[in-house]
């Protein structure tokens, strides 16, 4: 059975400083770099055919740092579809000051509600509606074919995937956290029917 492999980028400087990242490109850390290679140790016992990442560079770096601890080099697809939630007006910006700015229950609502976007950003299910069709249409499409899929995309890009295959709820999704450089790794049906999931 195909085995798809969701891993979310490791520690980048600006989640180490607690800021809103959306879609700046931000260098991961030496924690992030060391949390990639132990995700690739992790997975080096898997043989994977094609990897996808995002347009940003703190998830290209995660993707191509696993495959060396993996000591395997994989085509690589790259899509802005993967990329993260865009903050809009808080990409940048503190996240306890963006508290103190705009008050702690407004702050809570943009980062935590399904359908509720920041200023000039997007919500959760935005991001799910750019990211599920590419999904579906590319992803799944090898998935069909038998291939084992790895993707190193970012926590809300990956978050909508989840909730699909998992088959969350919008408030159930509300409470996933995706750790920095966590894999997980679905077996599935050709036609992405979950028969497993594992947390390594």
């Amino acid at each position: 059975m195909p085995k798809l492999v969701l891993v979310r980028h490791g520690q980048s400087l600006w989640n180490l400083e607690d800021r809103f990242t959306g879609w700046v490109d931000v260098p991961l850390t030496a924690q992030g770099r060391e949390e990639a290679r132990q995700a690739g140790h992790k997975l080096a016992s898997l043989k994977f055919d094609v990897a996808y990442t995002s347009a940003l560079t703190r998830a290209q770096v995660t993707l191509q740092t696993i495959m060396d601890a993996m000591e395997s080099q994989l085509p690589v697809i790259k899509d802005q579809a993967l990329n993260e939630r865009h903050y809009g007006d808080l990409q940048g910006l503190n996240k306890a000051q963006t508290a103190e700015k705009f008050g702690k229950d407004q702050v809570h609502i943009w980062r935590r509600s399904y359908d509720i976007p920041p200023p000039n950003g997007e919500s959760l299910e935005m991001t799910a509606a750019r990211t599920l069709p590419f999904f579906e249409r590319c992803i799944l499409g090898d998935i069909s074919q038998g291939k084992n899929v790895l993707v190193v995309a970012h926590g809300n890009s990956n978050r909508s995937i989840v909730m699909m295959l998992d088959k969350l709820s919008k408030e159930e999704v509300l409470e996933l956290n995706l750790g920095t450089a966590v894999p997980l790794v679905y077996e599935l049906e050709k036609d992405g029917t979950v028969l497993s999931k594992q947390i390594l």
